[in-house]
Order: structure tokens, then C-alpha cells, then sequence
């Protein structure tokens, strides 16, 4: 399903080569992953996570923390599906489906040490870097893709589905991560709830998934945090709030929006 990114061709695999019938090429990493990122979205690999987040980010989804998100994604999953996780980060989520459903999954992100990390352990998925803005799969060939947490590519999200396909997205829900606010701002504040309308896209459906947790010790608080955007956004001062912590209760709420092809 990979095309080129140079010319939009269709990718031939030849051993550990990526290659197109106009012969740009694409060398399969050790990890077995391929990068395929070019020209001027080739310096978008530079804004993605780097090392310490991605081992941060597997840290703490392998406690099993975010298990209740993936197991009701899941349930949307055919095993002959072909499905694409759209940023996916270091694969926890990517091989999670996989596993579970039987379906043919593919990964990628623009971040090269989440696709490293991802291929290097899950060697049952296929992995490889891309920008969302250009995508490199063929039109109408993805049966179910799943964005979570992630920026919104509308016009690419259509055109990599199938007419009969479906894009999973999934936002934080108003209380997610409350009792994590609540510690580092004086005035916590629930998130916006994303009401934006597509012309490409049409939501079919909407579902609301949450639970409570206890973490306990500074590894499991400060993986959940790295792995957050108020770890970009959140002042020295408030990081030390944290610092002593050795348990922390919070929510954790998503929102599933089902979108479909727009007749």
C-alpha cells in the first residue's frame, strides 16, 4: 500500500530497498522500519518526540494504564481489516490492535525515534516515518485508520480510505487527567470539546470511554507527565509540585469520534 513520496508511484519491496519504477529508493533501516520522509517534510522528522519521551511514553503505557482505550478500539477491528495507526508513537497502541484483532496493521509517525523504538520491538507490524500532511499509502486502500491524539489531516485521512472505511479519532475527553491538573495549576480547567465539522468527513458516531487511576511512584508520575503536552507548556515551578509526589489519582477520559466518507 506504500507509494513514493517523491512521485506518488507505487513502492516495490526488493529485499531491504523500497523502490518505485522511477527509481527513487528508500533503504529499510536495521530495525526494519522505513523512513519516508523527503524533501522539504523531510525536516518535519526534527519536530518529532525524541528518545527519552518515546522510552517515557512505552514506560508508562505498559503498565496497562491506557488498556481500556485500546480494548474499545478493538471492538470496531475486523481481522481482515488492512489498518493504519496515524502517529503512532512507539506502537504500544499499534501492535495492542494487532494482537487482538488479527487485522493487517501498519504504523507511522514523523518522530524517527518513535518509529525505532516501535519496529525495533513489534516485528509483526509494519513501521514507517511520514509526515500526516503528505501520507505515503495509496488512495481508497485503508479499510480503518486510528488517530489518537494526534493532528487532524482531513483531506488525507479521506483520501487513504475506502469508501466503505472508517477513521477512529480520539481526543482527550473534558476530565482527562484532572487530578494531574489539579496538582500543577492554581485553576485546572476542563478541555474544549472539539465540535469542528468536516466537508471530507462525516461523524457517524461519538462515545465517551474513562476511568480512574492510581499511580504510585516517581517513575509512573513523571512518564505519565513526559508524556503529555503540559510537559512543553508547564512553568519550573509547577514541574517541582511533582517532583516529591508518590502517588497521584486522576481521571483518564477519551472521546471516540467515528468518522465515515462524506457522500
Amino acid at each position: 500500500m506504500l507509494i513514493c513520496p517523491v512521485c506518488s508511484a507505487k513502492l516495490i519491496k526488493n529485499e531491504r530497498t523500497y523502490i518505485c519504477e522511477k527509481s527513487h529508493s528508500f533503504d529499510t533501516a536495521k530495525e526494519g522500519y522505513v523512513n519516508l520522509l523527503s524533501g522539504k517534510h523531510k525536516a518535519g522528522e526534527l519536530i518529532g518526540d525524541n528518545r527519552d519521551m518515546a522510552r517515557a511514553r512505552r514506560t508508562f503505557l505498559e503498565k496497562g494504564y491506557y488498556d481500556f482505550l485500546a480494548d474499545e478500539l478493538c471492538k470496531y477491528i475486523n481481522q481482515n481489516d488492512k489498518l493504519l495507526d496515524i502517529s503512532c508513537g512507539e506502537g504500544y497502541y499499534t501492535d495492542y490492535m494487532r494482537r487482538k484483532t488479527g487485522a493487517d496493521v501498519s504504523g507511522f509517525d514523523i518522530s524517527k525515534e518513535m518509529i525505532r523504538l516501535a519496529a525495533k520491538k513489534y516485528k509483526e507490524v509494519s513501521f514507517f516515518v511520514a509526515n500526516i500532511a503528505r501520507i505515503p499509502v495509496e488512495s481508497r486502500s485503508i479499510d480503518v485508520a486510528v488517530q489518537i491524539c494526534a493532528p487532524f489531516s482531513e483531506k488525507e485521512f479521506a483520501r487513504i480510505l475506502k469508501k466503505d472505511g472508517m477513521l477512529l479519532s480520539v481526543v482527550p475527553g473534558k476530565r482527562h487527567l484532572w487530578g494531574l491538573k489539579e496538582i500543577l495549576y492554581e485553576n485546572p480547567y476542563e478541555n474544549n470539546e472539539d465540535t469542528t465539522e468536516y466537508e471530507c468527513l462525516e461523524k457517524a458516531d461519538s462515545i465517551t470511554v474513562s476511568t480512574k487511576v492510581t499511580l504510585t511512584g516517581q517513575e509512573e508520575i513523571m512518564s505519565l507527565f513526559a508524556m503529555t503536552p503540559y510537559y512543553y507548556k508547564t512553568s519550573e515551578k509547577d514541574r517541582q509540585k511533582l517532583e516529591n509526589l508518590q502517588t497521584l489519582t486522576t481521571e483518564l477520559e477519551f472521546v471516540i469520534r467515528k468518522f465515515v466518507i462524506s457522500e
